[in-house]
């Protein structure tokens, strides 16, 4: 049986997830032993405890494909809302660790935090920014169909000139993203600064970032752009929604296949 991805992601996902913090601040070499400690105790936790919630999820998702009734946007939301509370869950966990991490950083190690928002920053630019309106739909509408053919395989001509009417019928103002997300990390920073600076105890330092992780899922510039952060959630949830309405059985039995492996290796990897 071939890997799938979930499997990947577990066999290498402990020094992915070690490379991927460290290209963000580069470790010193005392820091080193104990973090990538604290990311295997984590993956061990997730594994053991959040696994098996995962394939219920799962199949409950594909239960309600199989009976090929309506989805509503309404339903869309209610899953987002799940993902959503069980990603919280995790950086929960994770956050007496990340206290630890930010207590011991050096100011030089946020100089490269900062340098490599900057980096991403760029690379969003080029990707998001370019183009007049016509290009950034086209753009936005090619990213969905690499995920809608994930998981249910091939559309018609027809079905994919709806899903672009869906597409496109979402807001579009990638400046609003982009001052989001400079935004977002500005706040970071700060916080890491003040924590650096101040040395604060482990408790009123996690509670900073306890503080910041809580509001992840929310739009910091939300009252200034509310119409159009709801209209975007709105947009997503009923374009997700009216795709899969339009898909055939034969099309579902094709997500339904995807989540059934999906299944089987959370609880295969749950049972190790």
């Amino acid at each position: 049986m071939s890997c799938s991805a979930l499997r990947v992601g577990y066999a290498n996902g402990e020094s992915v997830v070690y490379w991927w913090l460290d290209g963000y601040v580069d470790f010193q070499h005392d820091q080193k032993p104990w973090v990538k400690e604290r990311i295997r105790t984590l993956f061990d936790w997730h594994r053991k405890t959040q696994l098996r919630d995962y394939a219920q999820v799962f199949a409950h998702v594909q239960q309600r494909l199989q009976k090929g009734t309506p989805v509503t946007a309404a339903e869309v939301l209610e899953q987002y809302g799940i993902i959503r509370q069980k990603s919280l869950l995790v950086i929960d966990k994770a956050l007496p660790d990340l206290t630890d991490l930010a207590l011991a950083l050096e100011p030089e190690q946020l100089g490269k935090l900062e340098k490599k928002f900057a980096s991403n920053n760029d690379s969003y630019r080029k990707d998001y920014l370019r183009g007049d309106l016509e290009q950034r739909q086209q753009f936005r509408f090619k990213k969905v169909m690499k995920q809608a053919e994930y998981w249910f395989g091939n559309f018609s001509d027809e079905q994919e000139k709806e899903i672009r009417a869906l597409s496109d019928g979402r807001p579009l103002d990638n400046e609003i993203w982009m001052n989001e997300r400079m935004t977002r990390q500005k706040e970071m920073l700060a916080i890491l600064r003040r924590i650096q600076q101040e040395k604060p105890s482990k408790e009123a330092a996690m509670g900073m970032l306890r503080n910041h992780a809580a509001t992840l899922f929310e739009f910091v510039t939300y009252k200034e752009h509310k119409e159009f952060f709801d209209g975007s959630r709105d947009g997503m949830a009923k374009l997700v929604a009216g795709m899969i309405n339009m898909t055939t059985p034969a099309q579902r039995q094709h997500a339904a296949e995807r989540l059934q492996k999906l299944i089987d290796d959370c609880n295969s990897l749950a049972a190790k």
